[in-house]
């Protein structure tokens, strides 16, 4: 079991520090250990006291644990604790997200002295964290910017970037924003926004420490920083639309995955056109001369995927196998090229998520194409999650050798968790072979993309009319 620090307040409510965080960490199925910074004495309206720990106790603590995978700040009292685990992390590598918490719901400062002064601190321990994770107001105390707009979110992000963190998380749960909860990724190179339905509910306290913690244990767990980011608000949106921890590591309900964008979401999209019946057997091709093998058997969904030829050549292919799927009413996905897949009516595109920043997908939704999107991570199907496509694409499922790929197999439980999650059609791809089409299958998957177990094997037509038998007879 991988271990998270707490190092925060303790709220005696339970509501946010260090119990709260303990709480998210073992739902993760993260082992956490604690250093508390200070005791309070709060409720849901009020904190009565705060005692904040001495420096000797504070630095006891930290020498009594062992390395962990991911520290979580939260509530620091004073500059003296600042200075102390600035010098501590100077000795030590890890990934530290940083909660800058200033007040409390109720208004309560968590901090003593100036606030000018203990910014003016905290700011020191900016080139030893990670991520940096503020709410709106805590972004403005930060930056001294007020921030009124999406680009003024933005705006601040840079700033405080340029303070020496490595990400930044502005939370927009604050923001004065009717229909979405948006908040703003960046590292300096890429911005993206993640957006969830607002939930119409009372008072929740301790929002922004759960995410932040949820955030803190996905780290722990090896998770990239762009999924952890997108589990983490799936936690904290269940939350919220629930009001209740869930005692798994995460959501189990479409609606608390989140949004991936370039930009803000002003509206939500349209959904793509549903495809026509189950996909079922999906082989993916690369010229009309396995169209002319295979539609004949009855396949009703195939791709083509044309990588050796550009040009007239492509086109006068794509024509061509628009044209001969039309005869036999077959679904044919045009991979890549979809300014030609609308010029020739294809039934839909498949884009890789390479694919998504530059083709026009409003271009290809008012052509009244379907859609599908290949994805490997839980920050790509957030992604393809904006769009509504027509089917999800998910792989690798097994080992590949089809293509260079940058993510490790997925596995059949992890398939199985987005065929129960998501009310997409979802099709499984990558390594799949006449031992595991079945158990692939059986995860409930809509669709089963077949590339070498059909292009490869030694008699393709009867390789597929095997896997066709496979499909009816379990129907």
């Amino acid at each position: 079991m991988n271990t998270a620090w707490t190092i925060a307040g303790s709220n005696s409510s339970g509501f946010s520090g260090i119990q709260a965080d303990l709480l998210v960490f073992k739902n993760f199925n993260v082992h956490g250990c604690s250093v508390i910074t200070a005791i309070t004495a709060q409720n849901t309206e009020s904190v009565n006291s705060i005692y904040h720990l001495p420096n000797e106790q504070i630095i006891a603590q930290l020498n009594a644990l062992t390395s962990p995978h991911a520290i979580k700040i939260g509530m620091l009292g004073f500059d003296a604790q600042i200075f102390l685990l600035k010098d501590f992390f100077s000795k030590h590598s890890y990934q530290i997200i940083l909660d800058p918490v200033l007040f409390s719901t109720s208004g309560y400062a968590l901090f003593k002295g100036d606030i000018l002064h203990y910014i003016s601190c905290l700011k020191q321990l900016f080139p030893y964290i990670t991520l940096i994770t503020p709410n709106i107001f805590e972004a403005e105390c930060l930056t001294q910017q007020k921030i009124h707009t999406f680009y003024d979110i933005k705006k601040a992000a840079q700033i405080l970037l340029s303070m020496g963190v490595k990400n930044v998380l502005i939370k927009g749960g604050h923001f004065n924003e009717k229909d979405f909860s948006q908040d703003l990724w960046t590292d300096g190179n890429e911005y993206l926004w993640l957006a969830t339905k607002r939930h119409q509910v009372e008072s929740i306290r301790g929002t922004g420490c759960t995410f932040s913690s949820a955030i803190t244990a996905c780290l722990a767990n090896q998770y990239c920083i762009k999924d952890a980011l997108v589990i983490a608000k799936m936690y904290i949106s269940q939350y919220i639309r629930t009001h209740r921890f869930q005692y798994h590591s995460w959501a189990m309900e479409q609606p608390d995955l989140p949004c991936v964008s370039f930009s803000p979401i002003e509206n939500e999209s349209p959904a793509f056109p549903a495809c026509g019946g189950p996909i079922g057997l999906y082989p993916i091709v690369d010229s009309i001369k396995w169209l002319e093998l295979l539609l004949p058997l009855g396949i009703r969904t195939i791709q083509l995927r044309i990588k050796n030829k550009s040009g007239l050549a492509l086109e006068s292919e794509i024509a061509k196998c628009i044209c001969f799927a039309k005869k036999f009413n077959t679904q044919l996905f045009i991979n890549d090229y979809w300014q030609l897949a609308i010029k020739y009516q294809a039934y839909g595109v498949h884009l890789g998520q390479e694919d998504l920043e530059y083709a026009d997908i409003n271009a290809i939704y008012h052509a009244g194409l379907r859609l599908g999107i290949s994805t490997h991570s839980y920050f790509e199907i957030a992604r393809a999650n904006l769009l509504k496509p027509s089917y999800i694409a998910f792989g690798p499922i097994f080992e590949t050798n089809s293509k260079i790929m940058s993510f490790a197999p997925q596995g059949l439980t992890q398939l199985k968790y987005w065929c129960q999650l998501l009310d997409y059609p979802i099709v499984a791809i990558g390594g799949i072979n006449k031992d595991t089409f079945l158990q692939v299958y059986d995860t409930g998957v809509d669709g089963i993309a077949m590339i070498s177990a059909i292009t490869h094997a030694k008699n393709p037509i009867e390789s597929a009319k095997e896997f066709l038998t496979i499909l009816r007879t379990t129907n």
